[in-house]
């Protein structure tokens, strides 16, 4: 018989909305379907533009080489940051959105913008090379990364329950970033190639061969690496509270001038001397690369650790069974689970359980955020939400929990902050709490389906 859900946690609460209110219909250009045409719609048409331009200044054979080459690094830096995501999954459309915005509109826009640019300065300054050399240190930096910025400001804005801190930033930049260098590369590739059959070299002394070696092989993570700086920004703003809006504001306009600054420096690294571009790369480019790079592990693993600190509420509440912090706190134990429900329940059970894992650290987030006095004020709605989608899928991803659990723990002794399992044994592990009585965060006294008594 099924079972009715618990008293959902009444922290922190808010006054209601005044009635009537949000119950107009949305306009017609407010409609959702409206918005994704017109966005599509942007998206294709300047997918369509920047192809004929790369085609026109490559020729066909160059432009298929350069696709050719330019694709390598994709599936490499895309896994990078699916990997990097897996703690809190975001949603396939706004990794879709992000890399064609950066491959279609953001491309268009540095091409067509760059090129005005620099005419515009050899035409002022009669002075082609000095015009190339400002173009490319100052000019295309600006339009380069406010083009894939404005992908991230838009998830940001318009995803916002997607978009809930430093890692979503770094993902979504990077992504975003990914799908620009990609055009960028066919062009430069397919350039080269062009150059290379007008001069009859081959091989490695080949103009292709270079251009491969420096943007393939060297630098694949130097356009991710600017625009991350961006998503960071925008990452601690989505971690600040309504309350805190001038750190809000500065943090994404700070990201996105490191951006530039660090772009400016790469492109500016061969007019520094013979081995500019080698004391670039090995002073700058690689330290900083490590460093996002541990920031970004950092953070992954600073949000498991939320998700073992903030669950165990919902385990007194009766929502969650006492394992459950320890499991969905492990990138081990949740992988373990969703091998074993899609091994024996089939695939859709096996994303089931991803999403209850996805939904689980989000609920976590979102009660961090709401202890530390950040909720925004659609903080009980957001949480009866999820609450219920766990709820709802409870009986599905039971005995994969359950697995993980007795799987994953040390010494076969699962239970939550490293303590034995509840008296009793597994028949209290779900549903309503077993008398169980671990270490309790949170102070106060803790009654079943009452985590906020006393």
């Amino acid at each position: 018989m099924a079972t009715s859900p618990p008293p959902y946690p009444p922290y922190p609460s808010y006054p209601p909305h005044p009635a009537g209110a949000g119950l107009r219909h949305p306009r017609w250009w407010q409609r959702r379907w409206v918005r994704y045409g017109a966005l599509g719609g942007l998206l294709a048409v300047s997918g369509l533009v920047i192809l004929a331009l790369v085609r026109e200044q490559t020729g066909t054979e160059g432009f298929l080489v350069g696709l050719g080459l330019a694709v390598l690094p994709v599936p490499l830096l895309m896994g990078a940051f699916r990997w990097l995501d897996r703690v809190q999954p975001g949603p396939w459309r706004n990794l879709l959105f992000a890399f064609a915005w950066g491959a279609c509109a953001a491309a268009l826009i540095a091409i067509v913008a760059n090129s005005f640019a620099t005419r515009w300065i050899a035409t002022a300054t009669t002075d082609p090379s000095s015009a190339d050399t400002l173009g490319a240190t100052v000019i295309a930096p600006i339009v380069e990364e406010s083009a894939k910025a404005a992908a991230v400001l838009m998830v940001f804005l318009f995803r916002r329950r997607d978009f809930t801190g430093i890692v979503d930033g770094v993902v979504i930049a990077g992504i975003t970033a990914t799908g620009f260098a990609f055009t960028e590369n066919i062009l430069y590739l397919g350039t080269a190639f062009g150059t290379d059959r007008l001069s009859g070299d081959s091989g490695i002394a080949s103009v292709t061969a270079a251009t491969f070696f420096v943007r393939i092989v060297m630098s694949p993570f130097a356009h991710p690496l600017f625009t991350v700086l961006t998503g960071i920004g925008f990452g601690v703003a989505a971690l600040c509270g309504e309350r805190q809006r001038a750190r809000r504001a500065l943090a994404p306009v700070a990201g996105l001038l490191l951006a530039m600054g660090m772009h400016a420096l790469w492109n500016g690294s061969s007019s520094f001397g013979q081995y500019g571009f080698f004391a670039v790369y090995g002073m700058f480019m690689v330290p900083v690369f490590g460093l996002l790079t541990w920031l970004a592990v950092w953070t992954r693993q600073r949000e498991l650790r939320t998700v073992r600190e903030e669950l165990p509420a919902y385990v007194y509440a009766g929502w969650m069974g006492p394992a459950e912090p320890f499991v969905l706190g492990s990138m081990r134990a949740r992988q373990m689970a969703r091998e074993y429900a899609a091994y024996h329940f089939g695939k859709p059970a096996g994303r089931a359980v991803a999403a209850y894992e996805a939904d689980a650290t989000t609920l976590s987030l979102l009660r961090r955020r709401g202890r530390r006095g950040r909720a925004d004020a659609d903080f009980t709605v957001r949480e009866r939400q999820l609450l219920t989608a766990l709820w709802d899928r409870r009986e599905l991803v039971r005995p994969a929990l359950d697995y993980a659990a007795r799987a994953a723990a040390p010494n076969g002794r699962p239970g939550y902050g490293g303590h034995p399992p509840p008296a009793g044994g597994a028949p209290g592990w779900y549903g309503a709490p077993a008398p169980y009585a671990p270490h309790n965060p949170y102070g106060g006294s803790y009654a079943p389906n009452n985590p906020y008594s006393g």
